[in-house]
């Protein structure tokens, strides 16, 4: 009893969510003495979801292993490769596959959506109070990850609220810039992806006129609606926030900024030509900046924004990149990286 409750005590004792899952198969194979636990999380859109392997710890290992967040979707194993996941997944139910060595997999969810499942490899079926340790502590699971949520999250849209995005953004310039590797183009390509970050602000255009016709309950559903709509445009590992109002933030890898805008105009078209009940259509105006090291979060949505608001200056609906205005001419380039400031 006092190994489950100091294992109990160090799940709860983390606000990283990549931590959680580690310390939950560590707990499980501490507890369990398995051949291996593993966490998989269902990512990619509907039709093409793929298995991402939050953590994986085998008997005698002292880490565990997991997919990196930029790796390559189409790497991953399909959603049928894996019937008996599939099953746990959709059924969200315990499901057991005999054989020579036994595996017994749990679905895994939180209040908001199913996540993926936990899969336990064994030399024989965990028997019933296994069964009933796992699932309580899987409860406990479930239950942080909503008080995370609750705490992290906007209460409206679902999206990453404003105090969780410097954390992320400190992450993200803090990473080493390395060179290209060697080996071939894919090689390189997912190199690249790893090592450029990009932020883009996303502001709705006239949407106090929006506020003012329809009411502000028609304004949360349009909000409300656009937050689907860029979980809808943008990949599973990229970062979406809405900052207050009607001012929203995406942190993405990409190759470059051809890549980012590619991107970032993806989802504009998306609301442009999405039909929002009684409103009918709106349209975003989108800037967007490359995060350098010695970044600050308020250096960067500075020109990011400044972006923003030249985009609403030359006619709203459209992606511009701050780098590119500043080398035009349009923009002078007064931020600040670090200490040093920028002329």
């Amino acid at each position: 009893m006092a190994e489950l409750v100091d294992h109990l005590a160090e799940l709860t004792g983390f606000r990283d969510r990549e931590l959680l899952d580690v310390t939950l198969v560590s707990a499980l194979r501490d507890l369990l003495r398995p051949r291996a636990v593993a966490i998989y999380r269902s990512v990619g859109e509907a039709g093409h979801e793929r298995w991402l392997t939050r953590a994986r710890l085998q008997a005698g290992e002292l880490a565990a292993r997991a997919d990196p967040g930029w790796v390559d979707l189409e790497s991953l194993p399909a959603h049928h490769e894996h019937p008996a996941r599939l099953d746990a997944f959709r059924r969200q139910s315990i499901v057991q596959l005999p054989g020579p060595v036994h595996l017994t997999l749990f679905p895994v969810a939180t209040d908001r959506e199913s996540l993926g499942v936990m899969e336990v490899e064994s030399d024989a079926p965990l028997d019933e109070r296994d069964q009933r340790l796992v699932m309580s502590i899987l409860r406990i699971y479930r239950n942080f990850q909503g008080l995370l949520d609750y705490s992290e999250r906007d209460t409206l849209t679902g999206l990453l609220n404003r105090k969780t995005f410097d954390e992320s953004f400190m992450k993200a310039v803090a990473e080493p810039t390395l060179p290209p590797p060697e080996g071939d183009a894919e090689d390189r390509r997912t190199a690249a992806q790893r090592c450029r970050y990009w932020m883009g602000v996303i502001d709705i255009d006239h949407f106090k006129r929006v506020n003012d016709t329809y009411g502000h309950l028609i304004g949360d559903e349009v909000l409300l609606l656009l937050a689907r709509l860029m979980r809808a445009s943008f990949r599973f590992d990229d970062r979406l926030y809405r900052f207050g109002g009607e001012e929203f933030v995406v942190l993405m890898r990409c190759t470059d900024a051809p890549a980012a805008a590619l991107a970032l105009e993806r989802l504009r078209v998306h609301v442009e030509r999405h039909l929002f009940p009684q409103v009918g259509h709106i349209t975003v105006s989108i800037g967007f900046t490359e995060l350098k090291r010695g970044d600050t979060p308020s250096g960067a949505f500075e020109r990011a924004d400044k972006a923003v608001y030249f985009a609403k200056g030359q006619g709203r609906n459209q992606v511009r990149h701050h780098a590119e205005l500043v080398a035009s001419g349009h923009l002078e380039d007064d931020t600040k990286i670090g200490d040093v400031e920028l002329f």
